[in-house]
């Protein structure tokens, strides 16, 4: 019970939409509990306290929001769960809570795939050979369920039996782009969908690179097969290093500045296909919980 006054208390906590989202998962970490936070707030509004006979009409409201999102299939993770994943934890844009749906991924190995909503037909044929090698070796293959890169990088997960989660830019009630509503769904019943934001959020310009961030921290590696300047696969790679996380390019990329420059960096590697991939996995490998190369 606990445990679910804390999400619910997060939930309140957030809806009220008086403090950014950052603020308020800063908040809550420091001190722990999300009720003692919400307490706080309501006693300085003169709204009552939580420990009162009659719980606030925003903490049972919580309650019933999680509890109709249960009922969909669709589990709360919050920053003050266990089952937070731990690499995420540590990065500076991490979200206050997820929505799942789906089995979750016990592995620490998360690799993301990812790349240009149009893809040429070496790009496809590159980024299948990588996800299907991953897969095949036991790595989970992380996505964004866009177009193109990503569709190809998850489609081959599946195709081979392997693990894919997909990190999308809506709520997990959407699905963006439109094509890929099956492909989402079978996600959902093979993999793990995963989400930042509140069930009916559409897409947005906002939305995308808030995804991009949350998908390079829960991935412990970013493999980029083809990409323009201004895309969500190049901040990728930007947030990918700042994570502390590998990075790789492949080598036809190298006809773009931004990549040439991201390149000369530590932490990443140009590689001419999937097997410059697969010779460096046992290095991505943490020890004793932490990263080894952050």
């Amino acid at each position: 019970m606990d445990q679910e006054l804390e999400r619910a208390a997060l939930v309140a906590l957030l809806r009220r939409g008086d403090r950014s989202w950052s603020e308020i998962t800063d908040q809550v970490e420091v001190v722990g509990s999300a009720r003692t936070v919400l307490e706080d707030v309501l006693d300085t509004t003169g709204q009552g306290s939580l420990f009162d006979t009659q719980p606030p009409a925003d903490l049972d409201a919580g309650i019933a929001e999680i509890a109709a999102w249960e009922r969909e299939g669709m589990r709360l993770v919050t920053i003050l769960d266990e089952d937070y994943p731990l690499y995420l934890r540590l990065v500076h844009q991490r979200p206050p809570f997820l929505f799942l749906r789906g089995a979750s991924v016990e592995d620490d190995l998360r690799v993301a795939v990812v790349g240009t909503r149009t893809p040429t037909p070496e790009g496809v044929a590159h980024a299948r050979a990588i996800a299907g090698g991953l897969a095949e070796r036991g790595v989970t293959v992380v996505s964004g369920l866009a177009a193109g890169i990503d569709t190809a990088a998850h489609g081959t997960a599946l195709a081979v039996g392997g693990r894919t989660v997909g990190v999308i830019g809506t709520g997990l009630r959407r699905s963006y782009p439109a094509q890929n509503a099956r492909l989402q769904q079978e996600i959902a019943e093979r993999g793990l969908l995963l989400s930042q934001f509140w069930p009916d959020s559409p897409p947005s310009k906002a939305s995308f690179p808030l995804r991009n961030a949350v998908m390079s921290g829960y991935s412990l590696a970013t493999v980029v097969v083809e990409a323009a300047y201004r895309s969500g696969a190049r901040m990728q790679v930007r947030l990918a290093l700042e994570h502390g996380r590998r990075v790789f390019l492949m080598r036809s990329l190298m006809t773009h500045e931004w990549a040439r420059e991201y390149a000369s960096r530590p932490n990443t590697t140009i590689i001419d296909g999937p097997d410059d991939v697969f010779t460096e996995l046992d290095s991505l490998v943490p020890v004793t919980g932490e990263l080894t190369w952050a």
